[in-house]
């Protein structure tokens, strides 16, 4: 009797072992990456190292919706076998064309006290790790998440570099938030956000010896964009909602849906400043393309005469001028900005929509996004608050010939804001119209699933160095930070290049830093700023390099730099490669570049500031399969590969 006990107990224990979930643990591909999950007096936490080394301490997961809590009191119910994820997919604009995404996946699932199952899935690739927060279900039943309780426990010693979110219906006639702020850079963290909003995505912290970007993609229609909470007591961010005011007239600003429903993937790349740079994490997690043609998809170069020019410059005889010298510099675009419907008004402008397509140049119109949301003057407004109106109005325009649109000052990061972009996207396609997007949220892999979409601001751009001369004066450490945060996963329109000139305001970058920028940053339409006045003043080979400009990149490479400090780059077109590089220091950075790695031949051309900074020296480079670079003070050179 006591024999059959004793086996009954260990029966009875290897059922309950059995039972419960292991392996809560894995590693990417290649082995580097470890995730550690576990629960703990009912709490989801999660732990992240690369090479033995901690990169996140334990940090917090969980979601409180008004209808149920998966933050409190959660136990582990089940956890999958360890499956592969591969993606192959295309950009038709971005930084890299063909992409191939491997990871391993795991995904644990958490009961709360009332039964109710939340799924937790984690992917870990070669570049970093990937989460999503996903509830099964059917019904009419509407939820809304009150507190989404992620956040990103760094150990003590790491430091931030991050841009702080203006507080909504703040700045110029209450234009904010826009992502259009100054970084903080090389911070400890902990340290408070300058603005009780937050911080913005995508942001860069070093943790021993890594460094780790933070992100989120597939962002829909059902939930709002996050950010960062502005206080981070010894290093823990919580991920934070957008205030209450970010929203669409009407709509909500919190995530509201019915079941089944997905989070967005939160997204970190971990690894060294290159896997970084070059990783593809944005768009991997994007959802992939919708269902339309892309035909009318053309990236390259635009010629905009508002950068310089203002609002005085939108009038019929300088926006002709504008048509006339994207023709000779081989530009494929034009944008005509705001207050074209009064200045130039319809008539006007479809006569230059016809000059342009006679001359291999398509129009853009700007237009404002409008709503109570802010109090901006500009105009053509309250044009596309609708669907019926703004559909009449797309196709208005694009039974014109009008190639794009423009639409600027957006009211925050509310889901039924976002909600917005998405409406506005759908539509575009429907007509096939090319977006730009600006005073805007950032486009979290938008491109991937809009191929339409070709660019945002989403930054402090080059229209503020004509604002202010404070700003000219620094901003060049403010270059040096956007390769390493908001360009790594999203086309950006900064703007960039200002090779003669700036009205009333000295120039503190040279001609060199200037034009490398037109490779170092990418955009699907890259909206140069220099003027045909400016630019008659340039080099003819000058003109020849921004003729041959590519309007897409196949593939991106880092080759060296340091955030806010200086960045090499090296960008692959169907031509061949491009480098180039910029530093923001008072010191030369001496760098030697392995030519031998990029394709074969050995000749080059390299385009650099000369002595005095007074314009740009051009040679010729053969037989040299290394090079060494002399990347001057606040000065940049690029580098052209020559069949």
């Amino acid at each position: 009797m006591k024999y059959s006990i004793l086996m009954y107990l260990l029966l009875v224990n290897i059922v309950i072992a059995c039972q419960q979930p292991k392996e809560t643990s894995f590693n990417s591909p290649d082995g580097s990456l470890e995730l550690d999950f576990k629960v703990e007096e009912g709490k989801a936490l999660y732990h992240l190292s690369k090479e033995g080394k901690e990169v996140l301490e334990w940090s917090q997961l969980g979601i409180i919706m008004d209808k149920a809590d998966y933050y409190n009191g959660l136990s582990l119910v089940s956890i999958s076998e360890l499956g592969e994820i591969r993606d192959n997919y295309s950009l038709v604009h971005g930084k890299k064309k063909e992409i191939e995404y491997v990871a391993n996946e795991r995904i644990y699932s958490l009961e709360n006290p009332d039964g109710e199952v939340m799924k937790m899935a984690f992917r870990l690739s070669n570049d970093g790790l990937v989460f999503q927060y996903q509830f099964e279900g059917e019904g009419d039943e509407v939820f809304t998440i009150e507190e989404e309780k992620t956040s990103y426990n760094f150990p003590a010693v790491a430091k931030a570099w991050m841009q702080p979110i203006a507080e909504v219906n703040t700045g110029w006639e209450s234009s904010n938030p826009s992502y259009e702020e100054e970084y903080q850079m090389g911070i400890p963290v902990g340290t408070p956000s300058p603005i009780s909003a937050g911080w913005v995505y995508p942001a860069l912290f070093q943790s021993n010896d890594n460094w780790v970007l933070i992100s989120e993609a597939g962002l829909g229609t059902n939930y709002c964009a996050s950010r960062l909470a502005a206080e981070s007591p010894d290093g823990e961010y919580d991920l934070a909602f957008p205030g209450p005011e970010e929203v669409f007239p009407g709509g909500p600003a919190k995530p509201t849906s019915t079941l089944p429903w997905e989070s967005p993937w939160r997204i970190l790349a971990v690894g060294s400043l290159g896997t970084v740079v070059e990783s593809t994490l944005g768009t991997d997690l994007a959802k992939p393309a919708v269902r339309m043609s892309s035909d009318f998809v053309e990236p390259g170069q635009a010629a905009w005469s508002w950068a310089l020019g203002k609002d005085e410059s939108i009038t019929y005889d300088i926006q002709k001028k504008h048509i006339d010298f994207a023709a000779e510099m081989q530009y494929e675009h034009c944008l005509i900005d705001v207050n074209w419907d009064t200045t130039i008004g319809y008539e006007k402008i479809a006569e230059l929509v016809d000059y342009g397509l006679d001359n291999g140049v398509k129009v853009h119109l700007w237009y404002n996004s409008a709503g109570s949301w802010n109090t901006t003057p500009y105009h053509p407004r309250n044009l596309l608050l609708t669907d019926d109106g703004r559909m009449e109005e797309f196709q208005r325009i694009k039974d014109m010939g009008v190639a794009r649109v423009k639409i600027d000052f957006f009211g925050g990061d509310g889901q039924s804001m976002i909600n917005y972009y998405h409406d506005i996207l759908k539509d575009a396609a429907e007509v096939g119209l090319l977006v730009n997007f600006h005073g805007t949220t950032l486009p979290r892999g938008w491109h991937r699933t809009y191929p339409h979409l070709m660019t945002m601001e989403s930054v402090k751009g080059f229209e503020m160095i004509t604002f202010e001369q404070a700003f000219a004066d620094r901003v060049g450490k403010h270059c040096l930070m956007l390769p390493f945060t908001r360009n790594v996963f999203d086309p950006m329109d900064f703007t960039p290049m200002s090779l003669d000139e700036i009205p009333n305001i000295d120039r503190k970058t040279s001609k060199g830093f200037e034009l490398a920028l037109s490779v170092i940053y990418e955009s699907g339409i890259q909206h140069l700023a220099e003027s045909p006045e400016g630019m008659a003043k340039q080099p003819e080979k000058i003109k020849d390099f921004l003729r041959g400009l590519p309007g897409t990149w196949e593939d991106t490479k880092f080759i060296a730099g340091f955030p806010g400090e200086y960045i090499v780059l090296a960008r692959k077109s169907e031509g061949g490669w491009y480098l180039a590089g910029i530093n923001a220091t008072d010191q030369s950075q001496e760098i030697k570049l392995d030519l031998s790695q990029y394709g074969s031949g050995n000749s080059w051309q390299l385009i650099q500031d000369n002595a005095d900074y007074s314009s740009f020296d051009v040679s010729q480079i053969v037989e040299k399969e290394e090079l060494m670079v002399n990347l001057s003070p606040l000065g940049g050179f690029v580098l052209l590969h020559l069949k």
